[in-house]
């Protein structure tokens, strides 16, 4: 093992003084917790090679140590720290505890974590790597390795009825990436204005803004999103999850997406499709994605965040042939961002077939607990209904008007970690606020989901 040290510091150069240095040293690593109780030593012929001293001097320093406690020195398992309590350093008063976790974990946006496809994923990084070009491992493309960007334009066309071209897609680490990019490349333009919808993540207005752009909410109704007012509001751009609206969940209506296809045509904006969860549909008939409709005037944005797990920090953009050279300019001249494993690995997930089986798999599973929910409601709490449940990961629980806040505080105090709608709701919107949780009945492990959906219906009305 490498183990910095500096035995001169207390020394005069001679022998005597490099010993007691290098004692010293020593004594003060084990003391200050630098090295742990247990740590293996290095032995006294490499640390002497390492420091440039006499082998001597190391086996002396070392004995004394052991004499004194510090260090422990057995045959066949060599010198370590000994099992002793290491006194926390002094300094400023620590911080108060955060709070702790919550048990069960509502909140949406994030997969059954548990149920990652491990094994089929290591086999496919495993045929990955044995298959990759000597070339995989240098500096790449910045719109990612070629493998991905193929397999990912067959299943985004053949999956979501996306067109696209190896050439014009880009992957990026994850979508709040992508809309980073995105907002460099609007402002680069001149933009100042971006419409967005009532109700979505503050993350995602907020990294428009640090890109220097306002943005304006749009009206929504029961038909999801009004995009009438975008041809007086005249915005560069327009932030939309049109498939499932996050998080009221449901999907744009068809004149609403024609009216914001054409309004793009007409005015030359461009529309920013967040397709986060396309693939989870349950009552109703998969809706292609908005880009279909015009491939000139729609950015597509997806990721594995939610079919697979956000921590793999991988998604896409599917770019207008004319924004493609722009996105590059943004991204860099080398593809820093996203490991070329981890690319590659995704690419022979999704050519395996082992892609979609995961996400049928994860459909099933996801329609069970949906369906666990509504039985639960309409037993326990027959006040609250679940809207926006065709599709997706998460439900909006509409409440009695004025309870949002104490059935919140109620949940917390039941253990469950769950956000109020108010939390997703744009603080320029126009829209009269409603009381409503939203549910990600999806985010918990198996084994924990009995026990956050009764805790849930013990906290509602």
């Amino acid at each position: 093992m490498d183990l910095h040290l500096d035995p001169s510091g207390s020394g005069t150069g001679t022998g005597s003084g490099l010993r007691k240095g290098l004692t010293d040293a020593l004594r003060d690593a084990v003391r200050t917790g630098r090295l742990a109780p247990g740590t293996r030593l290095p032995s006294s012929r490499s640390l002497a090679a390492d420091l440039g001293i006499a082998r001597n001097t190391v086996a002396d320093a070392y004995a004394d140590l052991v004499a004194e406690g510090w260090l422990t020195a057995r045959q066949g398992s060599g010198t370590r720290v000994a099992e002793r309590p290491v006194p926390v350093p002094s300094g400023p008063a620590p911080r108060r505890r955060a709070a702790g976790r919550p048990t069960y974990d509502l909140t949406p946006g994030t997969p059954d974590l548990s149920a990652f496809p491990r094994t089929e994923w290591l086999k496919a990084a495993r045929r990955a790597l044995a298959a990759a070009p000597n070339d995989a491992f240098g500096y790449g493309d910045p719109r990612g390795r070629v493998e991905l960007r193929t397999a990912l334009a067959g299943y985004l066309a053949r999956a979501r009825g996306v067109h696209a071209d190896p050439e014009r897609i880009m992957v990026c680490a994850g979508f709040a990436h992508g809309l980073m990019l995105l907002g460099a490349v609007l402002r680069r333009r001149g933009a100042r204005d971006v419409a967005v919808e009532s109700y979505g993540l503050d993350v995602h207005w907020t990294l428009l803004s640090r890109a220097g752009l306002r943005t304006t909410p749009l009206p929504f109704d029961e038909l999801g999103t009004n995009t009438q007012p975008l041809e007086e509001l005249s915005p560069a751009a327009v932030l939309m999850t049109p498939a499932h609206q996050f998080p009221m969940g449901v999907p744009l209506h068809p004149d609403r997406r024609a009216a914001a296809v054409d309004w793009a045509r007409r005015s030359g904006g461009l529309i920013l499709e967040d397709d986060y969860d396309g693939e989870f549909r349950y009552d109703r008939q998969p809706i292609g994605a908005l880009q279909g409709l015009d491939p000139d005037r729609v950015v597509y944005l997806g990721t594995a965040s939610k079919s697979l797990a956000p921590g793999l920090r991988l998604g896409w953009l599917v770019l207008p042939s004319a924004l493609v050279a722009e996105a590059v300019d943004a991204k860099g001249i080398s593809d820093w961002s996203c490991g070329t494993l981890d690319q590659l690995t995704l690419a022979e997930f999704i050519e395996s077939g082992a892609y979609d089986r995961h996400v049928r798999s994860m459909r099933l599973r996801y329609r069970r607990r949906r369906d666990q929910l509504v039985a639960a409601l309409a037993e326990r709490a027959p006040d609250v209904r679940a809207t926006g449940i065709a599709a997706g990961m998460h439900a909006v629980l509409e409440l009695p008007p004025g309870t949002e806040q104490s059935v919140a505080r109620a949940a917390a105090w039941h253990g469950l970690g769950v956000h109020g709608l108010s939390r997703f709701r744009h603080e320029s919107a126009v829209a009269e606020p409603r009381d409503a949780l939203v549910v990600g009945y999806g985010t918990p492990p198996d084994h924990a989901w009995s026990g956050a959906l009764d805790a849930l219906c013990r906290a509602l009305p």
